[in-house]
């Protein structure tokens, strides 16, 4: 069985006729357990298609991608519980709610379904260093504070495959570094198989791997911590 994720001559195209694109071109990847990766490239390379492949909101044309062992090639009812239970997310822009307390916002995943073995909101924010703002909402945040909210709302379900995009757009350089290597830590000591999309070449020493994708095309740079 596949364990990690599994990107396998994976193809997507936009559009028809003349106005079609390949947003992904033939495209391999196969990240273990316990292995962050990044992906960089220009805007329009095909980064964003690449995640949204990978986290099952996007069925590619040709190809197949496999997550912890299922291929989500089957029905959306199989990728849907597959997003909600083996998939964690942290997005560019946080996407908190302005709502919900920090420890709200880590609990809110498991309200959408019966999740097996979930880790503790509590202990959670506290292993991202948040554990004295839990009750804070997100306008009470700095941008740093609000990612590491994100970081741990995506692991409080415990998933196998975590997708991060473009993570420290928003940050400066010391806060981008805490981010990411809060992200490597977590990847490597949890066994996920992480993919970080970025254009902040100044982090990548944080990953295992490095990939380039340019017109739809991913070809390996080389190994990041090398």
């Amino acid at each position: 069985m596949t364990t990690g994720l599994l990107l396998e001559r994976v193809t997507l195209r936009h559009g028809d006729g003349e106005d079609e694109t390949v947003a992904l071109d033939d495209v391999s990847l196969h990240v273990e357990p316990g292995e962050i990766v990044a992906v960089v490239g220009p805007s329009g390379a095909g980064k964003s298609s690449l995640l949204a492949v990978a986290g099952g909101l996007t069925v590619p044309d040709a190809g197949r991608v496999v997550v912890d062992g299922v291929d989500l090639a089957g029905p959306e009812r199989v990728r849907a519980r597959i997003r909600r239970t083996r998939i964690g997310y942290v997005f560019q822009s946080n996407n908190l709610l302005p709502a919900l307390t920090a420890v709200d916002q880590v609990r809110l995943p498991l309200t959408f379904g019966r999740i097996e073995n979930p880790r503790d909101p509590v202990e959670l924010l506290a292993e991202v260093g948040m554990e004295h703002k839990s009750g804070r909402r997100p306008h009470q945040l700095s941008g740093g504070e609000r990612q590491r909210v994100g970081v741990a709302r995506a692991l409080v379900t415990r998933p196998g495959v975590l997708l991060v995009d473009e993570p420290t757009s928003a940050l400066d350089r010391r806060r981008s570094h805490e981010v990411l290597a809060l992200l490597a830590q977590e990847t490597h000591e949890h066994h996920m198989a992480t993919v970080v999309v970025t254009h902040d070449h100044d982090v990548l020493r944080h990953c295992d791997r490095v990939f380039e994708m340019i017109d739809g095309r991913l070809t390996e740079e080389r190994p990041a911590m090398a």
